[in-house]
């Protein structure tokens, strides 16, 4: 492992606010940012799904490789309209058109649909970004040109709860094996608790002596690959009041410096800036991250 200074910064990081925590947690998101192209030049489609105590919703935001917001909507067809319909917008002389279908859609019990559904981004009749598995419906009702979207999927940030174990599911790699992930903390609440992650139920890595390694990094093997680990379960161990761990799997080693150059002082924020994903994943092909904030249900 290396050492901890040189994996975290030298003022480590900072998770969540102990003193918001316990209200935050009432709402679960997942943010899933996207590289793809708006009129030939690289730009960051970031699509949050939200699910609260009043409903389920869901916002788009566009940036361009400079960090500059082109547009952002909010959509929630769940309240204030129906399950289906569109947004038209012109940016700098382009159109922007977005698309959804949730009519058929079911849920689990994240904010994210599981199947039955479309969401579409299309710049100037191009699809920019297509999810959801009813893509034959996307195309007859955006009036697209193929081929279909290039679209990479480069970060996801989610919100997990439990009381021991934490589950959620990731695909690291495009066209790759959707796996189960699940962290659990051994022994909570005594002296000496240890950390379990397992990938598909076999166990991939332990860490003993959690009170003294409450942050820290190792590279497990997905798909025969390397994925490296980061973890800091200092909220879990030390805080007094509501607080998450955060955990961080990227498929590139070279994570460890985009890592210690944010300040993950907020999980509703992205822990690095959209010129920052932009520039990291073009010049070094970071790959892929996965961010979870694992908050204990009390």
């Amino acid at each position: 492992m290396r050492d901890f200074p040189s994996c975290f910064g030298e003022n480590g990081v900072q998770v969540a606010d102990s003193s918001s925590g316990a209200s935050r947690t009432t709402q679960n998101l997942v943010t899933c940012v996207y590289r793809s192209r708006l009129c030939g030049h690289p730009c960051l489609i970031t699509i949050t799904w939200s699910k609260n105590l009043m409903g389920q919703g869901l916002s788009v935001g566009i940036d361009d490789s400079s960090n500059q917001s082109l547009c952002k909507v909010e959509i929630k067809p769940w309240l204030f309209s129906k399950r289906k319909g569109s947004k038209n917008l012109e940016v700098d002389g382009s159109k922007i058109d977005i698309f959804w279908d949730f009519s058929s859609a079911k849920f689990g019990s994240g904010p994210e649909p599981l199947e039955g559904f479309y969401l579409a981004v299309v710049f100037d009749q191009e699809m920019a970004l297509l999810l959801g598995d009813l893509s034959k419906e996307a195309y007859r009702k955006t009036n697209a040109s193929p081929p279909p979207s290039n679209a990479s999927f480069i970060s996801k940030r989610e919100h997990i709860f439990g009381k021991r174990v934490y589950s959620t599911k990731a695909q690291f790699w495009d066209n790759g094996h959707v796996h189960d992930i699940s962290i659990e903390c051994e022994g909570a609440g005594l002296k000496d608790p240890c950390l379990l992650i397992r990938i598909d139920k076999k166990p991939v890595m332990q860490v003993k002596r959690l009170m003294w390694k409450f942050r820290g990094n190792q590279t497990i093997l997905v798909d025969g690959l390397p994925v490296e680990v980061f973890w800091d379960v200092h909220n879990w161990l030390f805080s007094a009041t509501v607080g998450s761990a955060v955990f961080m799997f990227q498929t590139r080693l070279s994570a460890e410096k985009l890592w210690s150059s944010s300040h993950i002082s907020d999980p509703y924020v992205l822990p690095w800036s959209s010129s920052q994903i932009t520039r990291e994943t073009q010049l070094q092909g970071l790959g892929f991250s996965l961010i979870l904030y694992a908050w204990k249900n009390e």
